[in-house]
């Protein structure tokens, strides 16, 4: 074999080893669901782009869902099947690697095989490319925008979209950057509703304990209920008017 051969062929053999280490790191780091969450998500119907909970009757908007950086979709099945059972279909968005950054226009292919207005949300991370989607696509079957420890950057600017808007976070939450979130509320119309739970970041989901976060005084249940209730209360009173 010749020098030159032998020596591509080493530097193949370490990028496909340092890939394989790269991957296993990263998917290491991923957040699964419980096994509340996994019992929930059989309610779902499976589909390109993720999770769908399809209400029985639906009624007013639906609820298109972007998740946290590296959750796994199915982890915020708890709260989407309550949402479900109360007329409210929910579609959870499933990223390339669970990371909503590589992807953002995800949202394009729920609008596609769905009809009827949606509010479009999402968590952490997810909630941040979510409110980029609202402002650089004006369809009228966007219906609102809403955070769960999250917020709008720069680029997610909505003071200008006309949409209703809301904001949940978690007095307990450690993992939420806070100034950057004060910071960008100035990217939030003027009639966004705050709403602050009790519990932490992981809590929005139900995929066990996130690293760096706060102990919440609260059961993981009660805050999937929490979020469940907030959502319908808003989408009752802001969004289905």
């Amino acid at each position: 074999m010749k020098r030159r051969t032998k020596i591509w062929l080493g530097v193949l053999i370490g990028l496909v080893l340092l890939v394989g280490v790269g991957w296993g790191a990263l998917e290491a780091t991923m957040h699964q669901p419980s096994p509340a969450a996994a019992r929930a998500a059989r309610s779902a119907v499976k589909t390109d782009y993720g999770l769908a909970f399809k209400a029985k009757h639906p009624a007013g908007a639906g609820v298109l869902f972007y998740p946290g950086a590296l959750v796994a979709p199915a982890s915020y099945s708890i709260w989407a099947k309550r949402l479900a059972a109360s007329g409210t279909s929910v579609y959870i968005v499933r990223f390339p690697l669970n990371l909503a950054v590589l992807r953002g226009s995800q949202a394009d292919r729920v609008l596609a095989e769905t009809t009827g207005p949606v509010v479009i949300g999402g968590h952490s991370l997810g909630g941040v490319m979510a409110a980029r989607y609202a402002k650089a696509h004006q369809t009228k079957r966007l219906a609102g925008v809403f955070f769960l420890a999250s917020y709008a950057d720069q680029k997610g600017r909505l003071t200008k979209r006309g949409l209703p808007v809301l904001a949940v976070t978690a007095d307990h939450d450690q993992v939420l950057n806070w100034s950057a979130y004060r910071k960008a509320k100035t990217n939030l119309p003027q009639a966004t509703q705050y709403v602050e739970l009790v519990g932490n970041h992981a809590g929005f989901g139900s995929y066990g304990k996130q690293r760096g976060d706060g102990q919440s005084p609260v059961s993981d249940g009660a805050q999937q209920r929490a979020v469940a209730q907030t959502l319908r209360r808003w989408l009752k009173t802001q969004v289905n008017r």
